[in-house]
This record gives structure tokens, sequence and C-alpha cells, in this order.
């Protein structure tokens, strides 16, 4: 089992990471070096979080293995402390061999630093970018990125100055490696804090509120409004940019340079639109002797930004107006559902989706309903209570982690008591679901904070490649610090345990953070208390109340903005629920229709055909004979039937003339009883 535990995690995080994009993103429009981009900065965090626990497990059986190779008289204090018999230091099932972990994890740091820091930044930029070539945008990513860039790079060169001038210091390759990593850590362990401090109190509530069903249905209507104003805006937005399009379009003929630059313009449009703007496209004009002035190549740079990002965002409203639409007819459904008698769940509409066979033999209406009217509330409240013990555990764990005599984090204590007896199954399941809930905490975040417009991760394939690209960069930079936090709330980090243990491989090639004791002994240790005060300004909905004076409308329970939004919503959910059930009842009467007539109409045809080459030949072998004397007793039943099955625009009998058509009001005379004289069997029969 060598390594096979390394391999399998390996695998099992890279499908876990590419289900997760594919949720987010689009494979088939966005830009496969975006996909690739997301997708390994992505991987590499997930990797990380998985692989640690391993990594953990591994240096206690480095630890125990040195403890017995050790004499007594060679060993130190923490030696003897630590020293089990022979037969208690055993190989864990998923022991990593040694050398593999440190240069894993340097090759899976600096892969994500590099992503993080160079690689990421300039992609979002050439993905912004509106220009019609690869070096035009590659032009505009570095103008973009040369402030992003030259502020680091005059940061980093002032320290290297001071250090070269100051004689204190004698710092060599190294130290400065580990000064340039512990920069990059401090800036994401800001970041972390604030995160976790909101995803610590807002998962459990969450997850509690999920058990209310009211709740839940006012959250929806008050979405729905505030998406509703989002669409509109959407759609005007978009008819505005394509108002300019159609101008730039008529403006700029086939025969001019920047025609092509246009077309590229028109390719990103909607399909009506680009119907609607191509029927002018044929105009030929010579636009060197057309004295009007041309859109310049820059404005149309400007133009082509604005098209991409005006066509995602109305794309990104209209499904996500659907999505919330079905959820909200789901939530109904419960709640009329609750009170049924016959215990068995019944859907207002149709699921869209062909649902899997076996969800259908398994998940049955009976088995809905008990699990949606009575088990998933209690569920949803049991999983949030031990939610909140995690949380209590983990803010407890940040504000005494640095006590080390005696050992207050409640982590710590854990994994040092299954150290005693070797237990690497316990270890590593404890060290899992630390990092794990800690990472949920953290990443859950990042995927629920919204900046604008401009970052923002919808579902159902509706993120654009810069926040795609944004949110890479984002844990690249969280996962890192996220990691030497969990070992310090676990004592396995030798600059807060102080003890002079053999570190874990992530650890030692972060280097020592004692090069700088100020951030050492000051920062990594006391920054992550202030979990507490955005933990309890979390629990009051602080944040939310500053947004909603600020005019940004949240969802709070007694304001009378939010109860006008949920009655606005609430308006806007039953329009679209009669707007459904008018469409499902036509659909529902024509398939009756079809079903009841549909084999008459088929043997009618038939039987029209027949007799249509029956009679023919017969006119053809007596063409002097009276036709009056051979017509059938049902013909005029068969004629009123078929007229009937025909899709015919009703006639109008008030009216002065059937049709406009001067020659068609000569051609055919209509009597009052609703029939034309001079029409012929072969005419009422054409379509047929």
């Amino acid at each position: 089992m060598s390594g096979a535990a390394l391999g399998l995690e390996i695998v099992f995080v890279f499908f876990l990471a590419l289900f997760l994009l594919h949720r987010y993103g689009d494979f088939k429009k966005q830009h496969r070096l975006v996909i690739v981009a997301t997708l390994l900065a992505w991987y590499l965090c997930f990797l990380i979080v998985f692989i640690l626990p391993l990594d953990v497990s591994t240096t206690i059986y480095n630890r125990c293995k040195l403890a017995v190779n050790s004499s007594p008289a060679e060993s130190n204090g923490s030696y003897v402390t630590l020293a089990p018999s022979k037969q208690r230091c055993f190989k864990p099932w998923s022991y990593i061999p040694d050398g593999i972990m440190p240069i894993f994890w340097r090759v899976v740091y600096w892969t994500s630093q590099f992503l993080t820091w160079i690689l990421l930044p300039f992609m979002q930029s050439y993905a912004r970018s509106g220009g019609f070539s690869i070096t035009g945008k590659i032009k505009t990513a570095l103008i973009e990125n040369a402030i992003y860039y030259g502020t680091y790079l005059l940061i980093f060169g002032a320290f290297l100055i001071y250090v070269a001038v100051n004689p204190k210091f004698n710092l060599q390759w190294n130290q400065l490696q580990t000064i340039g990593i512990a920069a990059a850590n401090t800036w994401g362990l800001f970041l972390l804090v604030l995160l976790l401090g909101y995803g610590l109190v807002e998962i459990p509530r969450s997850h509690w509120n999920g058990a209310k069903r009211g709740y839940l249905l006012m959250k929806t209507y008050f979405k729905a409004a505030k998406l509703m104003t989002e669409k509109a805006d959407a759609e005007e937005n978009l008819e505005d940019v394509m108002e300019e399009v159609r101008k730039v379009s008529e403006s700029i003929k086939y025969n001019h340079p920047l025609r092509k630059c246009v077309d590229t313009i028109l390719k990103k449009c909607p399909n009506e639109y680009q119907e609607r703007m191509g029927r002018n496209m044929d105009d030929y004009e010579d636009f060197e002797e057309r004295q009007n002035s041309y859109p310049s190549e820059k404005s149309l740079v400007k133009l082509h930004k604005q098209v991409i990002y005006s066509v995602q965002r109305h794309r990104r409203t209209q499904v996500q107006w659907q999505i919330l639409l079905e959820q909200a007819f789901y939530l109904e459904d419960v709640a009329k559902n609750e009170t049924s008698a016959t215990r068995q769940f019944v859907h207002t509409f149709q699921s869209q989706e062909p649902e899997n066979k076996f969800v259908q033999y398994f998940y049955t209406p009976t088995v809905e309903w008990y699990w949606e009217c009575l088990l998933r509330p209690w569920f949803y409240r049991v999983l949030a209570v031990v939610l909140a013990m995690f949380s209590v555990i983990v803010v407890w764990s940040e504000c005494t982690f640095f006590s080390t005599n005696p050992v207050l984090s409640l982590f710590a204590v854990f994994i040092q008591l299954a150290e005693k007896t070797y237990n690497y199954i316990y270890i590593e399941m404890a060290c899992f679901l630390t990092i794990f809930f800690l990472s949920i905490c953290v990443y859950s975040t990042v995927f629920r904070i919204r900046v604008f417009n401009y970052y923002y991760l919808a579902s159902h394939h509706q993120t654009d490649a810069y926040s795609l690209l944004f949110s890479g960069m984002l844990f690249c930079r969280l996962t890192p610090p996220l990691c030497l936090n969990f070992l310090g709330l676990t004592h396995m980090d030798a600059t807060i345990s102080h003890r002079d243990a053999q570190p874990t491989a992530y650890t030692s090639i972060m280097g020592s953070m004692r090069v700088l004791s100020f951030i050492a002994d000051g920062f990594y240790i006391y920054y992550p208390m202030l979990v507490v005060i955005l933990c309890i300004a979390t629990y009051f909905s602080l944040g939310t109340r500053c947004l909603n004076l600020l005019g940004f409308q949240q969802f709070m329970g007694d304001s009378e903005m939010t109860s006008d939004l949920i009655d606005e919503g609430k308006e806007l959910i039953r329009r679209e629920k009669r707007k459904r059930q008018r469409q499902e009842e036509g659909e529902n009467r024509r398939r009756e229709w079809k079903e009841r007539y549909g084999n008459r109409e088929d043997s009618t045809r038939n039987r029209v055909v027949h007799t249509e080459q029956k009679e023919s030949s017969f006119s053809e072998t007596n063409t002097n004979r009276p036709l009056s004397k051979y017509t059938r007793s049902n013909g005029r039943t068969e004629r009123d039937r078929i007229e009937l099955l025909q899709d015919a625009e009703p006639l109008d009998f008030n009216a002065d003339s059937i049709s406009d058509d001067p020659l068609e009001s000569d051609s055919g005379r209509y009597q009052p009883g609703g029939r034309y004289l001079s029409m012929s069997r072969s005419v009422i029969f054409d379509d047929v």
C-alpha cells in the first residue's frame, strides 16, 4: 500500500476539480487556456488539502522511528517523552516513502504561486480584452498589468536595497526565499481570517434556516424580485449595445478595412440580432469617396468588450431566472404537500429534464413526501448543530493554539492522544475532517461572494472567464496559509509547538519563519484571534445591515424594503406560474386531440387519396357520363371532417370580403353557408 493512497487521492481530486469546473464553467464556449489554467489552479489547491493528512501521519511515523533508533543517552527530553516500544511503532497503511513528499510539495507550491502571481492575472486581462488579434490582446494585458507587477517589483526592490545597505542583515538565498514565502502567506492569512469568520457562522446558520420552509420560500421571492430587476437591466443594456453595433455595421460596409473587426463583433451577438443586422450587409459603398468619419479601431475594441460582457450577462440572468422559477415552484409544492392525507408528493409541473429510471424506481412519490416533508427538516437541524459545534471548536482553537503548556487547542489534544497510541487511521480522519471543515468555510465564502458584476461564480455553466480565473487566484493564495494555520492548530508546526521534533514535509519547504520574528511570533499568533470579532459581527448580520443602509438590498426580516420585495417576487412567481399552466394546458389539449383524432385523420387521408385515384380513373374512361350520378352519401361529412382537421385560419363571416386579393374575390364567390361555389375538389384537398 506504500504510495497507493497518494496515487488514489491524486486521481480522485482531479475528477473532483473537473466536476466543479464543469458545473460553473462552460467547456464548449470558453477558451481552452482559461479552462486549463482554472482547472490546474483548483486541482493544486484541492490536492494540498487532501494530501496534507497523509503528510501528518507519515511525519508521526518518522518521529517514532527516530525515537526508537535513538539511545537514551543521546536522546533529548522530547524523544524520551515520545519513545514508544518497537512493537508499537509500525508503518501506517498510507505511508509515503522518504524523499517523495518534499519534491511533491515543492512542485505543487511553486506551481500554484506562479499561477496566482504571474499567469492568472495576465490571463484575466487577456480574457477581458476586446482586441481582435492575439497580439492586440497580449499588448492590452501587458499594459493593464504593468502597474500590478510594478508595485510588487518596487516593494521587493526597496526591501533588497534595505537588506544590502544594513550591515545587521546577512541574508542568504534560502532566507530571501523564506521571506518571500512569508510575505505571500501573510497576505493570504489576512484574507483567510476574514473569509473564515464569515463561513464559521453562515454555514451552520444557512443549514438551520434550510429546515424552515417559510423562510426559504420568502427568501426565494426576495431573490426573484432582485433577479427580475437585474434581468431587465441586462436586457436594456444588451439593447443599447446592439443598437451601437447596428449603427457601426451600417456605417462600415464590407469593402472597408475595418469590416473584419465588425464581422468579429457580429459573431459574438445573439442569433436574432445577427439576422436583423445582416440584411444591410450587401450594400456596396466606396468608403474613399465618403467624407463622413468612421469609428476607429480603438472604439471598436471597446465596443467588442462591451458586447462580450453584455451578452454573457444577459445569458446568465436568463438561465438564473429559469432556475429560480423551478426552485420557487418546488418550494410551493412542498408547502402544499405537507398537509397531504395520501402522503404522496404531487408536483404542479412535471420536470422538463428526463429522470433516471433508477431514481424513479427508488425515489417514489411516497419516499419523496417522507423525505421532503418529514425527514429533511430534521436532518438539516441535526447537521446545523454538528456544524455549529465544529465552529465553536475552531474559534476556541484559533484563540488558544499558541499555548503549548498546557495544550488548550482541542485539535492539538485530539492529535496528541492519537499520537500516543499511533492510531494512524484516527489521526488521518481527524486531520482530514479538520482541514476539510476549514476549507469548506473558506471556499464556500469564495463561491458566495459577489463583487458587483466583475466577480461572480454562477452555477449551471454561467460563470465568465474573468471570474473563473479570479477564483483560481484566490484559491492559490488562500490554500498555503490555510494549511499552515491547520498545522498550527494541531501543533504540528515547530514554530508554534516549540518542540525540537521532525517537521512535516510541507513545513520544511516553507522554511523557518523565525527569520522574521515579528511575523512568526506576532502576526501569525495574534491575528487569527480576530476571527472572534468577525464571527460576532456575522452572527448579528452587521455587514448585511451596513449594505442595506448603503442601498444594496439584502434579505432582512425586519426591513420594510424586504417585505416589499417579497410581495413583488411573490406576484412575479404567481404570474410565471399562470403562464406555464396555460402553456401546459394548451399542450395537453393538442396531445389529446392528436390521440383522439390522429388515427381517424390518417384513415381519412388514405380514403380521400383512394377516392381521388378512383374518380380520376373513372372520369378518364367515362368522360361523357354525368358525374352527379356517382356521388357518395357521406361526402359532405368527410369534407367537413377534413376541413376541421386542417390548420386553417378561421373565416370571418361578418367581413365584407373574405380576401384582400381582388383576383381571389373574383374567382371565388362566398355564400352565406360559409362555402365557395367555385371551389373544386382538387383545391380542397391540395394540402392532403
